[in-house]
């Protein structure tokens, strides 16, 4: 493995956890767990805790000041019976999670999150949050882009996503990194500059383009199929925030950086 390399999964499961032993992670659920955590973050929360299980998440809530705890996340895309808010991001305004602790368990992020649980750094990413992530990491060695996926499948809008950190990475500063990019990261950057194409020659705004292609990916038509059309538009604002969600393997939690 070359010193600095650069590396996409499309999946958890496509990589071992021990792989990512001391290399820098960037966990992307798109739609929607790493865009709503950042969403969280910016709006003020003091911190997100990521639980893998539903009734772990509420044991530890009972054992808080139940009214410092947000409870977030879902299943099958609804809000969980017994918790706060769900996980649309639109839901994580300042009113609802500022200075307050998140608890949130989510189906496919979370638990790609503890996948990454032995790398030496894990970021979360989104669009919301691109440039500030790329930014953050591009001076890192050795970086993991790892998709969550839905339900064990690939899914173009995390592929999307980890393509447009790729291609902030490989070119910073305006000059090519010393990067070695995998196979993987070559094609997902070649999504991403694909998009951005069709948005030109559209003459429209790359976020308008996101937004419609999102709408036709398995996340974008999970989250149509239940009436939350809106996420989509909401998870395709580019560097809406200056916020990087950084996960502390040694207290399990996540902070703004």
């Amino acid at each position: 493995m070359p010193n600095h390399y650069l590396r996409v999964h499309k999946l958890p499961q496509a990589v071992d956890e021990k792989e990512l032993s001391g290399t820098t992670v960037i966990v992307i659920d798109l739609l929607r767990a790493t865009s709503t955590i950042c969403q969280a973050l910016a709006s003020g929360a003091r911190e997100v805790v990521p639980f893998l299980d539903v009734d772990d998440a509420l044991a530890a809530a009972k054992g808080t000041d139940r009214a410092s705890i947000v409870l977030g996340g879902e299943r099958r895309g609804g809000k969980i019976p017994g918790f706060d808010v769900g996980n649309s991001p639109a839901e994580y305004t300042s009113q609802v999670v500022g200075g307050k602790r998140v608890f949130i368990t989510t189906t496919n992020g979370t638990r790609a999150m503890h996948h990454a649980r032995l790398a030496s750094r894990v970021v979360l990413g989104s669009f919301l949050n691109l440039s500030a992530v790329a930014a953050s990491i591009k001076s890192e060695p050795a970086i993991d882009i790892l998709c969550a996926g839905t339900d064990g499948s690939e899914t173009d809008e995390d592929i999307l996503a980890a393509g447009s950190i790729v291609h902030a990475l490989c070119y910073v500063d305006g000059a090519p990194s010393n990067q070695e990019i995998s196979e993987s990261a070559a094609m997902a950057g070649a999504a991403w500059s694909l998009l951005n194409t069709k948005a030109n020659m559209a003459s429209r705004p790359v976020r308008d383009e996101l937004a419609v292609v999102l709408r036709d990916t398995a996340g974008g038509r999970n989250l149509i199929g239940i009436g939350l059309d809106q996420d989509i538009v909401d998870c395709a604002q580019i560097d809406r925030y200056d916020v990087v969600p950084e996960l502390d393997l040694q207290a399990w939690r996540i902070t703004a950086r």
